[in-house]
């Protein structure tokens, strides 16, 4: 369906042409993005005329769909003002700024905040759905490089109700006294909500429940009144929980909004003057980055958390920043570069003690994990039998309280010995990881089953493979 606007799309047409698109060539790429977020689109050429020459505006995610496609032909992200289509349904830019200002920093992330649980009260998926296609790793650069430049805030005390108080309409939860009370309830959450996420998936239906804490919780608390000490506290709390946030939406297949959500953790850790929670929402950019196949960018988000978090960061944390390098770099094919991240990383992680002030949301980084990674690195660098060394490290001690984790160190485990000749064990790993996967609500975990699968198609006539198939088969069907 479609309205119509006044006259032609002057705009639309001339960014068309900048980007060098035909009309068949958009309508393609339009419905190519749809696919990938499960609507069936049919756009052709003739739809595309429609829109230029006679101002249509296509209705649903489609505008957002079309800024998508131009905006990756471009290299940029692109407005839906840019190309004549800010009148469509509402957009979108929510979350993705990095205000220089407290209190419009606040003002971004209850912003957000709002927006989920409208999607989610629109039902299948709502506007996230509408969001389809929209991330854009570029978006990344200029949080980061604010970050950078100034990873603290000088002062975030707030006086709610007072001119320069910050944002928020007037009301009760405005005059609140935020204390520390209400921001150990925070941590407690988002603890809680860590241990859910590596046991059952970010799509579990107690992973739901952060953004709801985040609306509910976190928004009234940062529109309320606290001193700089207590507002350290509460924004780093909230960056946690948001940062969560973004995995579990990473986790889901949702990329559109981890990545509003990670913008907003970013911002958050610097109002709480938090450099190494900052640097763990870069490094969580990264894998983000990395898993969307843009390598080069995700070298540069884990070295910029690596360079502001030297002489600030303990041992452990250095370690994690380096072995996100390391996943970059591998990525990108360069090994080189990615041995000497590991060999770093592993350095940093035995230079680590007992009693050191680690961050809380390190607790799950261990040498088992180091040795998960390092048998990914090996996996994208083509070495099977360095991914063979660090799985068998990693599988040495399966735990009920990572069960994600397991279920994708299975994964890659059957990949090495695949790629080693050994068909037998190959499809044995992968019966153990598609028993995990079906466990756990993870689009991630997935789509590691169906690149395993996709790798299996020359052997797809061996009865080991075809069982181990049909054994998956639930899963791949199964909605994300």
């Amino acid at each position: 369906m479609s309205r119509e606007q006044r006259g032609p799309n002057e705009k639309l047409g001339a960014v068309l042409a900048l980007a060098g698109i035909s009309n068949a060539g958009l309508a393609r790429r339009v419905n190519d993005l749809g696919a990938q977020r499960g609507l069936t689109l049919r756009y052709d050429k003739t739809s595309v005329a429609r829109w230029v020459s006679k101002g249509m505006v296509p209705q649903g995610a489609a505008p957002h769909l079309i800024a998508a496609a131009i905006g990756q032909k471009l290299g940029r992200p692109v407005p839906l003002h840019e190309i004549g289509l800010a009148d469509a349904d509402p957009a979108p830019e929510v979350g993705l700024a990095f205000p220089r200002d407290v209190g419009e920093a606040v003002r971004a992330a209850t912003d957000l905040y709002r927006l989920d649980l409208a999607g989610r009260r629109a039902g299948g998926g709502g506007i996230w759905q509408s969001l389809a296609g929209s991330f854009s790793v570029s978006a990344y650069a200029t949080p980061a490089s604010r970050w950078l430049i100034t990873p603290a805030d000088p002062s975030v005390e707030r006086e709610a109700g007072r001119p320069g108080g910050g944002p928020g309409p007037a009301g009760a939860a405005d005059h609140a006294r935020v204390g520390h009370s209400d921001v150990a309830k925070l941590r407690e959450a988002a603890e809680d909500a860590r241990k859910w996420d590596s046991k059952y998936g970010g799509g579990d239906w107690r992973s739901s429940m952060v953004p709801e804490c985040l609306r509910v919780d976190a928004a009234p608390l940062l529109l309320g009144s606290y001193s700089d000490e207590v507002g350290r506290a509460l924004f780093g709390a909230t960056a946690e929980l948001t940062r969560l946030a973004g995995w579990m939406a990473f986790d889901t297949g949702q990329q559109e909004a981890a990545q509003r959500y990670y913008i907003q953790a970013l911002r958050l850790a610097r109002a709480a003057a938090d450099v190494p929670l900052g640097g763990y929402v870069l490094a969580s950019m990264s894998l983000q980055a990395i898993y969307r196949g843009f390598a080069d960018e995700g070298v540069d988000l884990a070295q910029a958390a690596l360079e502001r978090n030297r002489g600030l960061a303990t041992a452990r944390t250095m370690s994690f920043f380096r072995l996100v390098e390391a996943r970059a770099h591998a990525k990108a094919g360069d090994g080189p570069a990615a041995a000497g991240a590991l060999k770093s990383a592993e350095g940093w992680l035995e230079r680590s003690r007992e009693g050191d002030a680690d961050p809380t949301w390190l607790g799950f980084y261990s040498y088992d994990r180091f040795c998960a990674d390092a048998a990914e690195c090996y996996r994208d660098l083509r070495m099977p039998r360095e991914v063979r060394r660090f799985t068998e490290q990693a599988l040495s001690r399966p735990t009920e309280e990572f069960v994600r984790s397991h279920g994708l160190r299975l994964v890659v485990s059957a990949v090495a010995e695949l790629e080693s000749g050994n068909l037998d064990a190959a499809c044995a790993a992968g019966t153990r990881a598609v028993e995990v996967a079906g466990r756990i609500s993870s689009a991630r975990t997935t789509e590691y089953v169906r690149d395993l699968l996709h790798r299996l198609e020359p052997y797809g006539d061996e009865p080991r493979v075809m069982e181990l198939r049909e054994r998956a088969r639930p899963l791949l069907v199964a909605p994300a």
